[in-house]
């Protein structure tokens, strides 16, 4: 087994950075109007909906750095 190099570490953050921004941009206006906007603004439905992008995110992280492993782009 290789070492983790410093690029492959940057690509997974990347990737995560990326994927939770897109969740945030996408899931935010969906999750005020099917919550209300009285409800949104209380903070443990806020907490779910930040926990599910963390958990979303990372998971997307994880099969994207997969792919890229199978596809013999990353090697570690």
């Amino acid at each position: 087994m290789g070492k983790i190099s410093a690029t492959t570490v940057i690509i997974a953050v990347s990737v995560f950075l990326m994927s939770f921004f897109i969740y945030w941009k996408v899931m935010r206006y969906y999750s005020k109007k099917e919550l209300g906007e009285k409800m949104y603004n209380q903070w443990n439905a806020r907490l779910y909906f930040w926990q599910g992008a963390i958990f979303t995110s990372t998971g997307i992280t994880f099969l994207i750095m997969f792919l890229l492993k199978w596809a013999n782009v990353l090697t570690f």
